[in-house]
């Protein structure tokens, strides 16, 4: 069975007040704050304020006077980059605490969020070289008459909304190549996981980013959100979360047809040949359904198998999650920590239970574990699960493995095309002749070969379909926070249909 590691008591844990960041100034919400209970151990770990819409107003005039009339935007790159690698610094210097601060309000192992604070580091400093590499082009091939050049110019004020299964990690894959280009933005973590976002902006400030750069507003979406996508003076919105919140914030935005950059959900497949290396491919298998306990759009969620081989992968796989150790998120041994909150649980084994009663079989887990306080889900495997059902084609986020089966490859390319999602997949075969052609034909914006859930800083990301649009990451991630500007230059005597002037003009 799964290894319960029991939670240690938080009972001496003295709940952090946390204010927004306004201007350069902390400033606490007008009304109740937000009480953040850690899902893992049924306490209140961090009150947030409550922002409101008038909030919301204010950090975006702030975030539009810094872009407008503030330093920022003309500082030269270096200067800009300079700044970005001291708040990289002081992430790493800082990350126990963050990396704390994660683990409790979004229930995350602690050792994985650890990985997820290295990452950061990395991506900030990333985006610090990116900084200094923005640069435009120049047409000396126009004829003697013409030169051209094209700028890259910062797009403004930018609105980034974070999630909260991604706390730190996510808002470090917009806002340092946002502050790169030039912009200015305003943050909106997720209400449930705000601790570690407004801590950056403390870092920020100590790294010395001028006030109204970067704003930070807690609150809710219906009173914060929806006034971040919509306002007139917003530039541009990226946001992650999931498909059906990124189609009101396209909606949102459309009103004053600003840029969208939009990262959301995934039902990702892993389609797997008899003549793979099952014995690695067990274990990406293992990591790829329950790492994050399945919070994740990126989750390795259907496997879609070759028949000869679905009952003995399904077996092992099986075998493996026994050892799948789930419990308390400040014990460095726990692989999969609490589920968010007590409904999105009920979610999960709400599909669980609808899967079952279409037929499905649970080969692993099935139900909700039971450690004394907070809430947490077993990893679970269904098999005989066909493309029709629920849990084979909308996001679960939860530890749910679906198992599909297949038999020519073309029937595993039409299953994992067949629903709404492209965010990623992966394939596995010692054919490479097998890998490519796979890899060339699911409609996914990454798919890994032999492998799964790799990632790198260099690498772009991003998905297919309703699993979002644009691609964060990679090296021209900088330039998705900018705008193209054509400066057109005569040289010489003019030529061409010009209205000839016969009189004097007053």
């Amino acid at each position: 069975m799964t290894v319960l590691v029991n939670p240690t008591a938080l009972s001496d844990h003295k709940a952090r007040d946390f204010k927004m960041l306004i201007d350069g100034k902390w400033e606490a919400g007008a009304s109740n704050p937000i009480e953040r209970i850690a899902p893992s151990h049924g306490v209140v770990v961090s009150r947030f304020s409550t922002g409101s819409r008038k909030d919301a107003e204010r950090a975006i005039a702030a975030a539009r006077k810094a872009f407008d009339d503030g330093p920022w935007p003309r500082m030269t790159a270096s200067e800009r980059s300079a700044i970005l690698l001291k708040a990289a610094d002081l992430i790493a210097a800082r990350a126990e605490e963050l990396a704390f601060l994660d683990a409790i309000e979004a229930g995350k192992p602690i050792t994985q969020v650890r990985g997820e604070i290295a990452g950061s580091v990395d991506i900030w400093r990333y985006a610090a070289a990116l900084a200094r590499d923005l640069h435009g082009e120049s047409y000396n091939t126009l004829g003697d008459g013409t030169l051209g050049v094209v700028l890259r110019e910062a797009i403004g004020v930018v609105s980034i909304i974070t999630p909260w299964n991604f706390p730190f990690l996510i808002v470090g894959q917009k806002l340092p190549f946002a502050l790169a280009a030039g912009c200015t933005a305003v943050v909106k973590p997720s209400e449930l996981t705000s601790g570690s976002t407004l801590v950056l902006g403390e870092i920020l400030q100590q790294a010395g980013i001028p006030d109204g750069v970067v704003n930070i507003v807690t609150g809710t979406g219906p009173e914060v959100g929806a006034v971040m996508t919509s306002h007139p003076d917003v530039d541009m919105v990226s946001f992650t979360g999931s498909t059906g919140v990124g189609k009101l914030t396209m909606s949102n935005a459309a009103q004053t047809l600003k840029k969208v950059s939009l990262e959301l959900g995934g039902k990702n497949p892993q389609i797997v040949f008899p003549d793979a290396d099952l014995d690695a491919f067990i274990d990406a298998a293992v990591f790829g359904a329950y790492f994050n306990a399945g919070e994740c759009c990126n989750a390795g969620s259907r496997l879609i198998l070759h028949k000869s081989i679905a009952s003995d992968v399904v077996r092992r796989v099986a075998e493996l999650s026994k050892g799948v150790k789930v419990g308390d998120p400040l014990d460095p041994s726990t692989q999969v920590g609490a589920i968010i909150t007590p409904q999105h649980l009920e979610k999960i084994s709400g599909y669980v239970a609808g899967a079952r009663s279409s037929g499905a079989r649970v080969a692993h887990g099935g139900g909700t574990l039971d450690l004394g306080m907070g809430q947490f889900m077993s990893p679970t495997i269904l098999e005989a699960v066909t493309p029709d059902m629920a849990v084979a084609r909308e996001e679960v986020f939860g530890p749910v493995l679906s198992v599909l089966t297949f038999e020519t490859s073309a029937e595993a390319i039409r299953i994992a095309n067949s629903i709404d999602y492209g965010l990623s997949a992966g394939v596995w075969s010692r054919d490479f002749d097998t890998c490519l052609t796979i890899g060339r034909s699911v409609r996914a914006g990454t798919v890994w070969m032999n492998t799964f859930m790799d990632g790198a800083t260099e690498l772009p990301f991003g998905g297919y379909k309703q699993s979002g649009l644009g691609r964060e990451l990679g090296r021209h991630a900088v330039e998705d926070y900018t705008e193209t500007k054509t400066l057109n230059m005569h040289i010489g005597k003019r030529t061409g249909w010009w209205m000839p002037q016969t009189e004097k003009l007053v």
